[in-house]
């Protein structure tokens, strides 16, 4: 079932687009990879598919048919978690923790049920030995394991991650990949990552949208199939 629609999307900065004629969808219960070199728009991308950003033209649609529930719960991960600084008070297990309080509401106490699912989610990360340390004293790529942690935590339809494996080494890479992997097969989330590393990702995923630019153009989106069969913009209705 589609999830959502992008319809023929400009967006850009100032007066100068950096996308044009962004159409594609994407379908619940799929793990889809957005790639692209440095300065692609990716993460714009993903602010336009968020609501986060307005697009100048086109449309941005959520299939309400979809969602479970009323609303859609999205668990976003963005870049830069790493800038946490050295004075950031909060442990490790309260940050993880604060990714329940949206389904439980901010003055209800966590029930053994939500503590199982911070445990579980710090554990699935590798990080449920350092629960109890100060978030500002992490490495990045512990920092950004703690801000997938949080995630989780919230039991999340859709996973948008920008970059998450940055400062993981390579055997922590790709243990993500199949615990996301898990998630989209067992649980039928919807994972929407952005990634540089396509050669360790492209066997763990539904399909890859690349953000592509001819000479003088705006980026365009073109997609690849799981079978890496490339067939352009992805049509609007089956």
């Amino acid at each position: 079932m589609i999830l959502s629609t992008m319809e023929n999307v400009v967006f850009g900065y100032g007066e100068t687009p950096v996308l044009s004629g962004i159409s594609l969808e994407v379908h619940a219960g799929e793990f889809v990879g957005i790639t692209g070199p440095n300065g692609a728009a990716k993460t714009t991308l993903l602010k336009l598919m968020l609501g986060l950003l307005k697009p100048w033209s086109g449309v941005v649609k959520i299939n309400r048919e979809a969602l479970v529930g009323k609303r859609l719960n999205i668990g976003y991960v963005p870049q830069q978690v790493a800038s946490f600084n050295s004075g950031f008070p909060s442990q490790v297990l309260e940050l993880v923790q604060s990714g329940c309080y949206p389904k439980l509401g901010l003055f209800r106490r966590l029930g053994p049920e939500q503590r199982d699912i911070v445990e579980r989610s710090l554990k699935q990360v590798g990080m449920w030995e350092h629960r109890h340390r100060k978030i500002g004293e992490l490495s990045g790529g512990q920092k950004q394991r703690i801000c997938i942690a949080r995630a989780l935590a919230g039991q999340p339809q859709v996973l948008i991650l920008d970059e998450p494996t940055a400062g993981m080494d390579q055997q922590s890479r790709l243990g993500f990949y199949q615990l996301m992997r898990h998630y989209v097969t067992a649980h039928g989330v919807t994972v929407i990552m952005v990634t540089h590393g396509l050669e360790e990702t492209e066997q763990y995923l539904d399909r890859v949208i690349s953000l592509e630019q001819k000479e003088s153009e705006e980026w365009q989106c073109l997609s690849t199939s799981s079978c890496s069969v490339r067939f352009g913009p992805a049509p609007l209705s089956e």
